[in-house]
């Protein structure tokens, strides 16, 4: 998906599909296309048409990753964002563009340039709670920590704590997209605003 590794969704159609069919047989209740870089960087079309493969070779129901980022931020009632990624400029800029076909404002971002996922991971949770820090913005209304392949998830709480805003990164979202769907909403201690509103429910 990332570096040299990295194609155009296009090519990747056949994959996609072959991935599909072989978890079909444990018929799942909801399969999730998980990379928040490749399901954005054709916008929204090029994003249903990833759910339409998996849905057509699989016959299961099926989000992405940016899919679930943007029920989040909606239901958090986000428009106005900060975007903070560990990518090349390009792939922010794809991003950025997704974003606002899907009705947000990105009012600022930052990637970190990185080649590809092995260098994402590197990054340490304390470097990311730095880097939200360092570029909060009073205007904006969330944060979207974006990438699945990051500790991102690690400081949440610590970041929605020091900012007063909601926070909201692609695997986070993610669980809690698909939770919805699976009729299993509930708090899970750690993941932020996103999942308060669950609060009798708690899962440690």
């Amino acid at each position: 998906m990332t570096g040299k590794w990295h194609r155009p969704l296009p090519e990747l159609k056949g994959s996609i599909a072959e991935a599909a069919r072989a978890i079909s047989d444990t018929k799942p209740a909801v399969i999730v296309f998980h990379c928040t870089a490749t399901s954005m960087e054709e916008g929204l079309a090029g994003e249903a048409h990833i759910v339409e493969e998996i849905q057509r070779s699989s016959g299961c129901p099926t989000i992405t990753t940016g899919q679930a980022v943007r029920e989040a931020l909606r239901h958090l009632g986000v428009k106005k964002l900060v975007l903070i990624s560990p990518y090349v400029k390009k792939t922010n800029q794809l991003e950025h563009h997704y974003m606002r076909e899907a009705g947000f404002e990105v009012i600022h971002d930052l990637g970190l340039g990185l080649f590809g996922g092995d260098q994402y991971i590197t990054v340490t949770p304390e470097r990311w709670k730095e880097i939200v820090l360092e570029n909060a913005r009073p205007e904006a209304e969330g944060y979207f920590l974006s990438c699945t392949n990051t500790t991102m998830i690690e400081v949440i709480e610590e970041c929605e704590q020091r900012l007063n805003r909601p926070v909201v990164t692609s695997n986070q979202a993610t669980l809690w997209a698909c939770l919805q769907r699976l009729g299993l909403a509930r708090y899970i201690t750690g993941l932020g605003r996103l999942f308060k509103n669950h609060e009798n429910q708690t899962v440690a």
